[in-house]
């Protein structure tokens, strides 16, 4: 009898444990031969539980004891980056791969000199004008004719007035060499026509565009007399409209030395300040009407009142501006 009782307590336990325990999700596979990972210990807790990993790739690959190129993902024994030559630069010119070597020389050749290597020329007469008074009128130029490329040219220049007779002329011969983009260097010759005797000078300069759009042309004169003088001349073109335009025009001079033969002292000469306006037909040909003022001071002023002329005199003006 009790051990009738005894079996029916352990077939009631049983069946409660079964009851207690959770369904086995592998009931039904077939369990491996032979467990990979058996004698491995097994951390405290997983973080990827029930996660699937994927298989490994590299699984049964041995690893290198050192890679020198893990920082840059090089494989071992490759070239380091930075190491390799460069290969070299390909040839610009396609062209040279089908045309004979004369035949794409002449064409570069005629390339350059059209865009930027060619010679070109101007003739500019920036002063032609009358200037009638009350006594005799008078009459005045100021131009200039170079020649030459980009950098380098050959420039002639040429100013002077008179009234009943000629009296002042000259002529400059220059080379002017381009500085910068705004300013050449000048250097040459200018030979005096009047007044009488004649003189001749060694001439070094600079033209060239100052800031605010002033046009500025100033220059060291030493004569075959050692006297040695300079001129600055300045003028602004202001545009009133796009045809209409004012323009304040002032040339000085001065003599470190004096030369009395040619009515020259020394110090502070001629000064010429004008004021013009002139109508744009079109930039290459402009009339113009305007006032000159010159006045002559100390020493080169004496000279000229005891020759005839005056300290200082003002004239109206008429005239062309032109340039071909």
């Amino acid at each position: 009898m009790k051990r009738l009782i005894l079996a029916g307590l352990l077939l009631a336990s049983s069946a409660q444990a079964q009851n207690l325990a959770p369904t086995d999700p592998h009931a039904g596979h077939s369990v491996p031969a032979a467990d990979p990972h058996a004698g491995h210990s097994m951390p405290a807790a997983d973080p990827h539980a029930g996660h699937q990993m994927p298989a490994d790739p590299h699984a049964g690959h041995g690893m290198p004891a050192s890679d020198s190129h893990a920082d840059n993902g090089a494989r071992p024994g490759s070239v380091e980056i930075g190491n390799a030559p460069a290969p070299p630069p390909p040839p610009d010119r396609a062209a040279d791969r089908f045309f004979p070597a004369a035949a794409m020389a002449a064409a570069r050749e005629a390339l350059v000199r059209e865009h930027g290597g060619m010679t070109v020329s101007q003739l500019m007469i920036d002063i032609a004008e009358a200037r009638p008074g009350k006594g005799a009128d008078a009459y005045a130029w100021n131009g200039e004719a170079w020649i030459g490329g980009d950098i380098d040219r050959l420039a002639i220049k040429s100013e002077g007035e008179g009234s009943d007779r000629l009296g002042q002329a000259e002529v400059q011969a220059l080379w002017s060499h381009a500085l910068d983009a705004y300013w050449n260097l000048q250097l040459g010759v200018r030979q005096d026509i009047r007044p009488r005797p004649g003189r001749s000078y060694a001439v070094i300069g600079f033209e060239g565009l100052a800031p605010y759009w002033f046009e500025v042309d100033a220059n060291l004169f030493l004569s075959n007399k050692g006297n040695l003088s300079a001129r600055i001349e300045a003028y602004y073109d202001q545009r009133l409209t796009q045809r209409l335009v004012v323009q304040p025009r002032i040339e000085i001079e001065y003599a470190f030395t004096g030369d009395e033969r040619i009515g020259v002292g020394r110090g502070l000469g001629t000064t010429e300040a004008g004021l013009r306006l002139r109508y744009e037909f079109s930039r290459r040909f402009a009339p113009y009407a305007g006032v000159v003022h010159e006045r002559r001071f100390g020493q080169t002023g004496r000279l000229a009142v005891a020759s005839g002329d005056s300290r200082r005199e003002t004239r109206a003006v008429l005239g062309l501006r032109a340039w071909f």
